[in-house]
């Protein structure tokens, strides 16, 4: 846990001498945040300011609360966010949380309290989507958390720990350099579909029959990103992909989920999407339905695809066979969208675009951002060029260059 503690501030978050590190975490993982703060102060950290969350009050709120109390998101919160946007704070966000916490609660619930919290948090998304800030999301295991990956098994919090402990090379005999030569192969895909310029991208498995446009200023980033002020930083760990954002009209056929997709503590699974000139005209899942439909139902924007992801099938946390029920495990496990939100830094030029200008090409505007994972081991994908010559980008789940 040491390790992983130094490597969240090094590689993730990577926080700055007299910096503030707000950290939101449960308390369930009460001890890991002492050794995050600890290590912060070590490196010259100014303040480590911790916003920690119950489990078992949070399920006490949507069961028994007022209706219009989901309506409203507190205004602490935003305000502090706001203050430590200002500040530049370094933001490190932790997932413990038992993926279906909320089953059973009323969906309209968990709708309206998602879309408050959307809406309060718009300048903390702005800021994220010029990179001003620096920022991580990380796993550390709960008991109930373990217990869904590993049920009847009486050591599932060990083994949860080692499934997260390999799954961000803590386990290397250098967690930092593992990580660096990673980021520089990540760095390589990237800069290869750069150069390609792909104006269109077609997705073929089993349920999915999908294809995506490009704008032709579109840009592919990866795992490592940086700041306005030039520091560099890993948002996620783990960290398998290389996205970009598609255009938000461009969009049609039909894409089927390829594992559950755990929101907002409600598990959804065996779902499908409908394309139409980039829209979703109809939503369907076996468990979640009535979920699902109120997310692509939150806004406008919300019914486009933001981002687009590539991930091989062949990669540590797939070869794992371990289903995380948890999106930043699961995603980058396999090939994944998101509804939502587009990234202003996958345009040349996005960062100092108007939303008006953005939507004008092509990067969708939305409260929420999801990512949800199709990626399969039968999964094709044709880059279709300009000129229209075809080219194989990914064959048989895996990249094909």
């Amino acid at each position: 846990m040491q390790k992983y503690a130094e490597a969240v501030l090094k590689v993730g978050v990577n926080i700055q001498p007299n910096q503030v590190l707000y950290i939101q975490a449960s308390t369930e993982v009460v001890q890991f945040v002492r050794l995050v703060t600890k290590e912060a102060y070590k490196r010259g950290a100014r303040n480590v300011v911790v916003n920690f969350s119950d489990a078992e009050v949070e399920l006490m709120h949507f069961q028994h609360a007022a209706d219009d109390t989901f309506m409203e998101f507190p205004i602490w919160e935003k305000v502090q966010r706001e203050d430590l946007i200002e500040k530049r704070a370094a933001f490190l966000f932790i997932h413990s949380k038992d993926p279906d916490l909320l089953a059973g609660v009323d969906p309209k619930r968990i709708a309206n309290y998602q879309k408050a919290a959307g809406e309060a948090m718009k300048k903390w998304r702005e800021a994220n989507s010029v990179e001003l800030l620096s920022w991580t999301i990380i796993g550390v295991p709960s008991r109930a958390w373990a217990e869904k990956i590993f049920p009847n098994q009486e050591d599932s919090y060990d083994k949860m720990w080692d499934a997260v402990l390999r799954a961000t090379r803590i386990y290397e005999e250098d967690p930092i350099a593992a990580w660096e030569s990673h980021i520089k192969n990540l760095n390589e895909r990237a800069a290869y579909l750069n150069k390609k310029k792909y104006r269109k991208l077609h997705y073929r498995a089993k349920g999915t029959d999908l294809t995506i446009e490009l704008n032709p200023l579109h840009i592919w980033g990866s795992a490592s990103k940086q700041t306005q002020d030039g520091v560099t930083f890993t948002a996620n760990m783990p960290t398998e992909e290389v996205f970009t954002s598609p255009d938000r009209n461009g969009v049609s056929g039909y894409v089927t989920g390829k594992k559950p997709l755990s929101y907002a503590g409600t598990l959804i699974d065996d779902f499908k999407f409908v394309f139409e000139n980039g829209r979703i005209v109809e939503v369907t899942a076996a468990k979640g339905e009535e979920v699902l439909k109120n997310l692509v139902a939150t806004d406008e924007g919300s019914h486009y695809l933001g981002e687009v992801a590539l991930v091989p099938h062949d990669s540590p946390i797939s070869n794992s066979n371990l289903l995380f029920l948890n999106t930043l495990y699961d995603e980058n496990a396999s090939n994944h969208l998101a509804l939502g939100f587009g990234f202003p830094i996958a345009l040349e030029g996005g960062t100092n675009m108007s939303k008006e200008e953005l939507i004008k090409n092509g990067i969708n505007q939305s409260i929420t951002h999801v990512d949800f994972m199709i990626g399969c081991a039968d999964m094709d994908i044709d880059g279709i060029l300009e000129d229209g010559t075809i080219e194989a980008v990914f064959r048989n789940g895996n990249w094909a260059f």
